[in-house]
């Protein structure tokens, strides 16, 4: 092809430019690189004097409860989270515990941690005890939830799932295979799990009184980040990719799976940080969270979403986001990063 007249150069170049501004405009409509800044944010950065990893909060009553994390990391507040001060527990000082799931029943709290590490308490965690573990114990301590006076069930990281009716003396196995090893593991309050495998390329469910978990395939080519309850009972999930997923919603166009009907993807933004968790607040909006300080909200079942402005301060990856039954609610984020919940 012969080369273009010089008059007619600056022409290609205009036109050049007119296509890609062409394309994008016509992209935007597909990907979202934005989204609005909230007016005002429910939550409350709480200052803690620690750089170590916040994983899970338990309260044994309205005002006093517990926070764990990595690096031996346990603190105690007395005034409902607004702050917290570092505790000490009795533990081997050669060893690196990371404290992984905690929970009360009334004064009796139940801690879990790797390596090998199960706690227990009867005085609302006045004093802790640790209770030796079987040497054939499927995987480690994971997921620890408190039933009732000398009561728990404790998962491992592979599915394994026990119950101790005995202050943790003995314990009766619930399920005969386990699911395998884990890289996310939730309880629903009926006592159903669910598991996400560790490459992420499956997920696996079980119901009380089921002999094994029941595996099921990922929904996509995304490999599973998360997934859990939502307040119905049915499942979401959190994928690679910025997707979210939510199970038995059926207004939505759905594609059948195992365990139910599945939503098509919602990527509320793509700022190139995927999302680690999500939950439900008191008033029912969505939230979910992840690197780089993303913490969003819906308030309308997922059709639109929102920045929090104080999670966008945060320099922060969150990991929890956590509510429980009495209105409290906890973000948690990487270095010693915690909000609270305010309304």
């Amino acid at each position: 092809m012969p080369p273009l007249p010089a008059f007619l150069r600056p022409l290609r170049s205009l036109f050049s430019l007119a296509l890609v501004l062409l394309l994008a405009v016509g992209l935007s409509g597909c990907v979202t690189t934005g989204l609005p800044l909230a007016a005002a944010s429910p939550w409350q950065a709480v200052p803690l004097d620690t750089r170590s990893n916040p994983l899970d909060v338990g309260f044994s009553s309205r005002d006093h409860g517990f926070l764990v994390g990595s690096n031996r990391l346990i603190m105690e507040t007395a005034d409902g989270g607004a702050s917290w001060e570092n505790r000490q527990l009795d533990l081997p000082e050669d060893e690196n515990f990371r404290l992984i799931s905690i929970d009360f029943h009334g004064d009796e709290g139940w801690i879990v941690g790797q390596p090998g590490l199960l706690l227990h308490s009867d005085d609302a965690g006045r004093s802790w005890s640790r209770l030796l573990l079987d040497t054939k114990l499927p995987g480690e301590p994971y997921l620890v939830t408190a039933l009732g006076p000398k009561s728990a069930e404790l998962a491992t990281n592979v599915g394994a799932i026990y119950r101790t009716a005995d202050a943790g003396t003995s314990w009766q196995a619930l399920v005969g295979d386990a699911a395998g090893a884990v890289r996310d593991l939730r309880r629903s309050p009926d006592g159903d799990y669910v598991s996400v495998s560790s490459l992420g390329n499956f997920f696996a469910t079980w119901e009380p009184g089921e002999s094994a978990w029941q595996p099921h395939q990922r929904v996509s080519s995304q490999r599973l980040q998360s997934m859990g309850f939502q307040p119905d009972g049915h499942l979401w999930m959190v994928a690679r990719g910025a997707q979210l997923r939510f199970d038995g919603d059926p207004s939505a166009a759905t594609e059948s799976v195992g365990s139910g009907d599945w939503s098509k993807p919602v990527i509320p933004i793509t700022n190139g940080y995927g999302y680690l968790d999500m939950a439900w607040d008191p008033r029912g909006a969505i939230w979910t969270g992840g690197g780089n300080g993303t913490l969003l909200v819906s308030s309308d079942g997922g059709a639109s979403w929102r920045k929090d402005p104080v999670g966008s301060e945060q320099p922060t990856n969150f990991s929890r986001i956590v509510f429980s039954p009495d209105g409290k609610g906890f973000v948690l984020g990487e270095r010693g990063v915690l909000l609270r919940w305010v309304g």
